[in-house]
């Protein structure tokens, strides 16, 4: 790709970039959210046309239209936000348009060959589902791994991966950065995108820098560090990441919120107890399929437990909608900002009054001065990046949409705060700016509860984590006893020498 642009009303997307892959080449694209990445990917993928600059594909300038000629060129695009369809069964979503056939003219789909194929594609990727599986079914990081079975499948030749791991824990991650040296060995053309940079040091051959819709650098894999990637993408320096030093001491009242034998419709038959003090972030890590965001769902009344306690200093609390928790201060981050976090077609200002609009309105009417006013405070707490109030969220960045979710709740003065992948596919700017907020919560006395499958985030972040498998929590470990070993044993199963948590 040679001098590529391109503009939207008011927005220069890209202005004048270049990147090349060669055959069996892993290149990292890399940038903070709004860089240009996945307009310039869009591109290669036929999904929006260039103003300007050529495309080359073997020596051979090409034109990409739609995403049927890019998928006719072998090239193949797993998107960040899942394409995959809920109503169909796993075989069906990988062989998608492709169906294998048979009784000629007929075109009947051979379903034998469709599942037998599907099966040794899912069993490549060590995903132990049966293609025969609906979609519905399955988690959200096994959507993802179904994703890139369709990709893969297609015979790609050059392979755009959009954050493939943001749903992945750390096993389901590490198969599959082997599935990406599979392919390279093979001499598939790989163009990886992704917020962790430690993946990055770890599979890039080469990196390529994007800011502000330009080039801002490249690096060659001898010169691939951490910093010298932060420094290239945000041109500064991002001291003390997780703001680790001068934490304020955690307080004295730990069991100001506690859970008591908690039991989900997910694990029926065992129950969680946990505390988290006043001021404090708890870190609750675990393989995905663990039961942490079941837990999450519970405490904030989206699904209703079927057993168990929750207080609130000393307070019991009887939780059984959204609205409760609400009006008791208790506010979820959901790990899906886009179906669950946000309504997306709404304006930043309609999103950030919508959970309390009985805040802005009089006589059953919404007043739109009062709700502006917030969404002007939201939009300057949280550096927010948006033309106007009345943008459509859908139109913000990832990281954008992330600090909008987290400032709708902030406006309404939490007691306890429960994030699910906080940083999910945002940029290491967006995701220092989202840290210190927590941090700054903790030190106004806020109770903080971090879900992360991001191993470096929940060691950093936390000042105790409890790990849990299967439904259950195996064990508490204090900050000085923070590994990334200790808590894959206990995520893996193993239990804590010494009970640390009570009712499991």
């Amino acid at each position: 790709m040679s001098g590529i642009s391109k503009r939207f009303p008011g927005v220069v997307a890209l202005e004048n970039v270049s990147l090349s892959v060669h055959p069996g080449e892993i290149v990292a694209l890399i940038g903070e959210n709004g860089a240009g990445k996945s307009t310039l990917m869009k591109i290669l993928g036929g999904v929006i046309e260039k103003d300007s600059g050529t495309i080359q594909l073997n020596g051979e300038q090409i034109e990409l239209n739609s995403p049927a000629e890019a998928g006719s060129r072998h090239i193949e695009f797993i998107h960040q936000e899942l394409s995959v369809l809920d109503n169909l069964d796993v075989a069906a979503n990988i062989f998608l348009h492709r169906e294998p056939t048979r009784a000629g003219w007929l075109k009947l789909i051979d379903r034998k060959i469709l599942y037998t194929q599907a099966d040794e594609i899912l069993q490549r990727l060590g995903l132990e589902i049966s293609s025969r599986t609906p979609l519905s079914n399955l988690s959200l990081a096994q959507q993802q791994l179904v994703e890139i079975a369709r990709a893969i499948s297609a015979g790609a030749r050059v392979l755009i991966m959009d954050e493939p791991t943001s749903s992945l824990t750390l096993t389901e991650t590490r198969r599959l950065m082997e599935i990406v040296r599979d392919l390279k060995a093979d001499g598939v053309s790989i163009i990886y995108i992704s917020h962790r940079l430690h993946e990055v040091e770890e599979i890039a051959d080469r990196v390529v820098v994007l800011r502000d819709g330009r080039n801002a650098g490249e690096l060659s894999r001898d010169d691939i560090s951490h910093d010298r990637m932060v420094r290239a993408m945000v041109g500064r320096d991002l001291a003390d990441f997780f703001l680790t030093k001068d934490r304020p001491a955690v307080t004295t009242e730990h069991d100001w919120f506690a859970v008591h034998g908690l039991s989900t419709l997910r694990y029926p038959n065992t129950t969680v107890s946990f505390a988290v003090g006043r001021g404090e972030i708890l870190g609750l890590a675990g393989l995905v399929g663990a039961g942490r965001s079941e837990v999450a769902r519970a405490i904030s009344g989206v699904d209703p437990p079927l057993k168990g306690e929750v207080t609130l200093a000393g307070e019991m609390l009887w939780i059984e909608s959204p609205q409760d928790a609400i009006e008791r201060s208790i506010y979820l981050v959901p790990e899906d900002r886009r179906s669950a976090g946000l309504i997306v077609d709404a304006t930043v200002r309609e999103n950030i009054s919508l959970p309390a609009l009985q805040r802005y309105s009089r006589a059953g009417l919404v007043n739109l001065g009062k709700e502006t006013v917030a969404a002007a405070h939201a939009c300057k707490s949280m550096n927010i990046k948006t033309a106007s109030y009345e943008t459509k969220a859908a139109k913000l960045s990832g990281g954008n949409q992330q600090k909008l979710v987290l400032a709708r709740w902030l406006a309404l003065s939490p007691q306890v705060l429960i994030f699910d992948e906080p940083t999910r596919g945002i940029d290491v700017g967006s995701k220092s700016e989202i840290y210190a907020e927590i941090r700054r919560l903790a030190a106004e006395g806020v109770s903080v509860i971090v879900i992360s499958s991001e191993m470096e985030e929940v060691l950093g972040i936390s000042d105790r984590i409890a790990v849990m498998h299967e439904g259950k929590i195996t064990g508490l470990l204090e900050r000085e006893d923070f590994s990334e070993e200790a808590v894959m044993r206990l995520a893996t199963g193993a239990r804590s020498e010494t009970p640390t948590v009570a009712g499991n």
